[in-house]
């Protein structure tokens, strides 16, 4: 379970969309406040979802082999298939010119955007499909001890890993924060596409490598 959490919560830290639009945030009049909420509102949906996973199981996850435990690792297993789609899309785009989209009407009132909004647009923008990989693997676990608990902290945590840093450069560093923060919404701008098709694959391969394996034995 604790690599598993720990490889999607990469991805979801990971993940340029969501990604971008915080740097949005962060970057406006009073960003630092309204980046707090965000990272709060980002937590909190994370936190959540484990929260009501763990309590509609019980603690009592389905015994290998039972059509229950056999359906979470289906559901990792078309998650995985279904990102390999993606990173193939991708793939396929790279290179071709596209038109250009107009910014979601959000930004266009960023700057006086409340810390409220901030919150509440965090889990609107979770990148949910790879969420519900992680939610697949907390069903199959049972948390028999504080450490299991730990991993799913680490998971919120590491999930939120890149927000948090930035948040905390932001607040510390302010002007340097701020080339930071231009330049890799730049990056991140220019190299979407590769990034999704990278990361799409690695996910991908992994959840169906694990989820084949343990069907399988």
């Amino acid at each position: 379970m604790v690599v598993d959490l720990v490889v999607i919560g990469i991805a979801v830290a990971l993940d340029p969309l969501p990604l971008t639009a915080y740097i949005v945030v962060l970057d406006s009049k009073g960003g630092t406040r309204k980046g707090v909420a965000f990272i709060f509102g980002w937590l909190c949906s994370l936190a959540a979802v484990l929260a009501i996973t763990v309590a509609a199981t019980g603690n009592n996850p389905p015994k290998p082999n039972t059509a229950p435990s056999i359906a979470s690792l289906a559901v990792k297993l078309a998650i995985g298939v279904g990102l390999l789609a993606v990173a193939l899309r991708q793939r396929r785009r790279q290179g071709k010119p596209r038109p250009p989209k107009p910014p979601p009407k959000w930004q266009s009132g960023v700057d006086h955007m409340s810390p409220w909004f901030a919150m509440g647009l965090a889990p609107l923008l979770q990148p949910w499909g790879i969420v519900a990989a992680g939610v697949a693997t907390v069903t199959t676990a049972h948390l028999g001890s504080w450490q299991d608990y730990v991993a799913l902290i680490a998971f919120c945590v590491i999930g939120s890993s890149s927000y948090i840093a930035m948040e905390v450069f932001a607040i510390f560093r302010a002007e340097r924060a701020r080339a930071f923060l231009s330049s890799t919404r730049g990056w991140i701008t220019a190299h979407t596409d590769q990034a999704i098709f990278f990361g799409a694959l690695v996910l991908g391969f992994y959840l169906i490598g694990t989820s084949t394996y343990y069907l399988v034995t």
